[in-house]
């Protein structure tokens, strides 16, 4: 009988990730965006791009952390970001939030930026 409820349990737990998932692919990104960058001030420390700073706070994005991970540490993280408990921020806010930070595309390659790649050689005649 012990097995069987460990299974149950397993299925229960796989179930609520699915479900979760599925709310955070039906989050809004355009919506996320302006939570972000207004209404909790999220860019103040992570910048409006989530590329983060190494003197505010670190990079959310491109490719964020899981959504599960996120919302544990943003509602109970004890450094020097406060917590925002879900009285403050909503989960569907974080939802759109994380939306947001998934739908920030990694920046071009440095080597595709002629300025980082050094000056050309000299004047053409």
């Amino acid at each position: 009988m012990t097995g069987f409820r460990i299974s149950v349990w397993l299925a229960t737990l796989a179930a609520g990730l699915v479900v979760a998932q599925g709310a955070t692919l039906a989050a809004d990104a355009a919506r996320g965006k302006i939570l972000f960058t207004q209404k909790y001030g999220c860019y103040e420390c992570h910048g409006t791009q989530g590329q983060g700073s190494p003197a505010t706070g670190p990079r959310l994005a491109p490719n964020p952390l899981p959504f599960e991970a996120l919302s544990a540490f943003v509602r109970t993280t004890s450094r020097e970001m406060p917590p925002f408990r879900e009285a403050i921020l909503p989960n569907e806010d974080l939802a759109d939030i994380y939306a947001y930070l998934q739908s920030i595309k990694p920046g071009p390659d440095y080597k595709s930026i002629p300025l980082l790649n050094g000056y050309p050689s000299g004047p053409k005649e």
